[in-house]
């Protein structure tokens, strides 16, 4: 019914910048929130950044300033521009979103396969 479809991620040196990409695809009437969760090894999953169809937009701490979250409602898209990425900034990068779908306006919580960031030298 739904997907999300992450892409953008790499291996990239500390200072570096990367940008990723989410895309709902499907049978989609409404989207909610929207954001990014990483998961390092060993570690819980976190959320980093997220949105509201509202425009209202959250960080975790330790990203604001470094990271930009956005989202072109057009194009049922998610992005996340991460600069001045550290070592520490290395996990899988998880897209989720809370969508409205055309069967029967169930509304239901959706993640995306996820992509690996790796901040190494």
């Amino acid at each position: 019914q739904v997907q999300l479809v992450e892409s953008g991620g790499g291996l990239v040196q500390p200072g570096g910048s990367l940008r990723l990409s989410c895309e709902a695809s499907g049978k989609i009437l409404n989207i909610y929130f929207m954001g990014w969760y990483r998961q390092a090894p060993g570690k819980q999953r976190e959320l980093v950044a997220s949105t509201t169809s509202t425009g209202g937009i959250d960080y975790a701490n330790g990203v604001e300033g470094r990271f930009t979250v956005s989202r072109d409602n057009a194009k049922n898209t998610l992005y996340l521009q991460m600069n001045s990425l550290r070592p520490e900034d290395t996990a899988v990068y998880y897209c989720s979103a809370d969508i409205q779908t055309l069967i029967w306006g169930v509304r239901n919580h959706y993640w995306g396969q996820g992509t690996q960031v790796t901040v190494s030298s």
